[in-house]
């Protein structure tokens, strides 16, 4: 009689047993996950920076990075949707709105550089030394080309808050183009064309070999390009590597990166392309 009883009471013992050691596997498995994604800027890769970086990062600790490098609004909105771990960005007004949502923790201060705007040597818009919206002002009057990325990148919203500043509305004029690419490619795109871009000035000098434009705007305040990271909350998207996330930021915003990125770029240069603002 108590045979059949017996015997349900196993299939439910082992039921659950089989259960709890899935979810133990599942939980195991996410806990080991060795693969960090990293979506940032496309100039924290045109620079070269993340190619001495990345290497660092993974040797220390374990972990192997997938980077996704796009402009800034796109990889901020991986972010909005869980589908990185960890972000490197450039566009604080924006970073700010996932700060404050909760979708982005853990928020810290990495690096800055400067932005400069570029163009011919001819400088066709007599645009050299002139301040950032002064330059863009004479742009306009000139009809000269400029190349924008047009891209919702870090870059592009500097530049659109550039031409604010200058009270100009340049879109759907002849002389304003889109790339709708990153920046190392607007770069030459403008090169090409003789005309005008915003660019970091790490991009810049990372390309400079390889393209006809100089250097004819900087300096300028307005002009600050500066760099925070941050870890995807974990809370709101489960699948998010969190471990992994976290060890990425403490390493970048460790003394002994910082002293790499205050390096970077002077043996080649002769200045370095980012200055370190994590350093305690």
């Amino acid at each position: 009689m108590n045979k059949p009883c017996y015997r349900i009471q196993s299939i439910v013992v082992c039921t659950a047993l089989i259960l709890m050691l899935t979810v133990n596997v599942s939980l195991s498995s996410a806990a080991e996950s060795k693969d960090v994604i990293l979506s940032t800027t496309t100039s924290t890769a045109d620079s070269g920076l993340l190619d001495v970086l990345i290497p660092l990062f993974e040797k220390k600790t374990g972990f192997r990075v997938k980077t996704i490098s796009v402009g800034t609004g796109q990889a901020l909105a991986m972010g909005e949707k869980g589908e990185a771990d960890v972000l490197l960005v450039h566009a604080p007004a924006s970073e700010k709105k996932l700060v404050d949502s909760g979708v982005a923790i853990n928020y810290q201060l990495v690096m800055h550089n400067d932005f400069i705007i570029v163009g011919p040597a001819a400088d066709p818009a007599k645009i050299k030394g002139k301040t950032a919206a002064d330059a863009y002002k004479a742009i306009d009057a000139s009809g000269a080309v400029f190349v924008s990325r047009g891209d919702d990148s870090g870059t592009h919203k500097k530049e659109l808050s550039l031409w604010k500043e200058a009270n100009v509305v340049p879109t759907g004029k002849p002389w304003y183009q889109e790339s709708g690419q990153g920046m190392g490619a607007t770069i030459l795109m403008a090169s090409e064309k003789g005309g005008y871009t915003l660019t970091d000035r790490a991009t810049y000098l990372a390309q400079k070999a390889n393209v006809r434009l100089e250097i004819l705007s900087e300096g300028d305040k307005p002009l600050l390009n500066i760099y925070h990271v941050m870890q995807v909350n974990p809370e709101k998207f489960s699948k998010v590597n969190a471990s992994g996330a976290k060890a990425f930021v403490e390493f970048i915003i460790a003394p002994e990166t910082q002293k790499v990125i205050g390096e970077f770029g002077k043996d080649k240069y002769g200045a370095s392309l980012f200055f370190p603002d994590a350093v305690k």
